[in-house]
């Protein structure tokens, strides 16, 4: 599939949904070819992982946020 950039700026997001399809899409200024959008081959962010901190922080005063009783 071929888009201008003009196409391309007013359906982003339309086309990265087509790119997660599988299909290519070139970019082109005056006609020419100047970007493809392709799907990567992995996603690039790691899974989470939940509690690696714990242990670490130590809670000094669990009531600092309420006002004296002056």
């Amino acid at each position: 599939m071929e888009v201008s950039i003009a196409q391309a700026r007013n359906n982003l997001a339309e086309l990265i949904k087509t790119v997660e399809d599988g299909e290519r899409i070139t970019i082109c200024r005056g006609g020419l070819p100047v970007a493809d959008i392709v799907r990567t081959s992995h996603p690039r962010r790691k899974k989470r992982v939940l509690g690696t901190l714990k242990g670490r922080i130590r809670v000094i005063d669990r009531d600092w946020w309420k006002p004296d009783d002056r």
